[in-house]
């Protein structure tokens, strides 16, 4: 495994310094946004698809660095009711996966995306209860009319240029469970797998060394990325997970996103790790760092240094006592 990090985090530095800012940290491998919601500061793929010496130089800066570009990010919502943001999203993965192929990353890492609740809606609806009955009908129609259409067409486009798509199980999107990803997978085919996110599975309630086995029977972690969440059980007592609060009223939401370590232990961390292992996935660890209470440099850098004492770099060894 190598530890790496999502650069939107960086996006205020140039590319070139935020590779050196990586590299010093002892990092090996870069997640770089291409659109969508993580934007373009480190990367325009229509830029360097159009211009041969400038994905040249692009590749250059990441290999002269020792370093790798371990995904291609453009999170979006390309079923989005919003049509103008549906577009530019679907245009955007479009792109990252064929820039993907050029640069010969394997994965690229989106949302599946969520539709409104009837054609002609305004908004995207994510429905989360089984009853009354009209958001079984929501959700359905969302399924086999939006949702598995969209994904088998973009997972054979996928296919073809060798790249695998990781969706991020993420609340608010269709695809947010080992469930719901298994059966999109299933419907569109193999190239469709998870960004496995703990932070997003402990809000949840889901064990995210479960989901791990659960996701790697089936050969489908494609991605992971190294988030922390802190649940108050004071707070869940009054607001439950489902907590429509800003993240910014931190002392009075009832979870809210750490840096690795500050939401779980490491024992914890070290138990996922060794899930990783155990289903072979031996890809990035991105680190994604959304902590209210630490800096950028203090909070990514705690988790660099949390991460580094529990990550497996080496290759398992033959049972050498059996």
């Amino acid at each position: 495994m190598k530890l790496g990090v999502f650069t939107v985090l960086f996006s205020e530095k140039p590319f070139e310094e935020m590779l050196d800012h990586v590299k010093q940290l002892g990092l090996e491998t870069v997640e770089i946004g291409t659109g969508g919601y993580p934007g373009t500061a480190h990367c325009n793929p229509a830029e360097l698809l159009e211009d041969e010496a400038k994905l040249k130089a692009f590749k250059k800066a990441v290999d002269d660095r020792g370093l790798t570009i371990s995904s291609l990010s453009c999170h979006g919502n390309a079923l989005s009711p919003d049509e103008a943001f549906a577009k530019a999203s679907h245009e955007s993965f479009v792109q990252t996966v064929k820039l993907a192929k050029a640069l010969q990353v394997p994965t690229v890492t989106t949302f599946s995306g969520t539709p409104g609740a009837y054609e002609g809606d305004k908004q995207p609806n994510w429905p989360v209860a089984a009853w009354p009955n009209e958001y079984g009908d929501i959700l359905k129609w969302q399924w086999e009319e939006k949702l598995i259409p969209y994904w088998k067409e973009m997972a054979a486009f996928a296919e073809e240029h060798g790249v695998k798509i990781a969706l991020e199980l993420h609340g608010g999107f269709l695809v947010h469970s080992p469930a719901t990803l298994l059966k999109l997978r299933e419907a569109c085919g193999p190239a469709i797998g998870a960004n496995v996110d703990p932070s997003h599975l402990w809000w949840q309630g889901i064990d995210p060394v479960a989901a791990i086995k659960i996701l790697g029977k089936q050969d489908a972690v494609h991605f992971f990325h190294a988030k922390d969440t802190y649940m108050d059980q004071d707070n869940m007592n009054m607001h439950g997970v489902l907590d429509m609060q800003s993240y910014a009223n931190l002392q009075d939401r009832a979870w809210y996103f750490r840096s690795v370590g500050y939401g779980h232990d490491l024992k914890t961390w070290s138990d996922i790790i060794s899930a990783l292992r155990l289903v072979g996935y031996d890809g990035a660890i991105s680190i994604e760092h959304e902590d209210g209470l630490m800096s950028i440099d203090e909070g990514f850098q705690k988790a660099v240094s949390n991460l580094q004492q529990v990550l497996m770099k080496e290759p398992a060894p033959k049972m050498w006592w059996l």
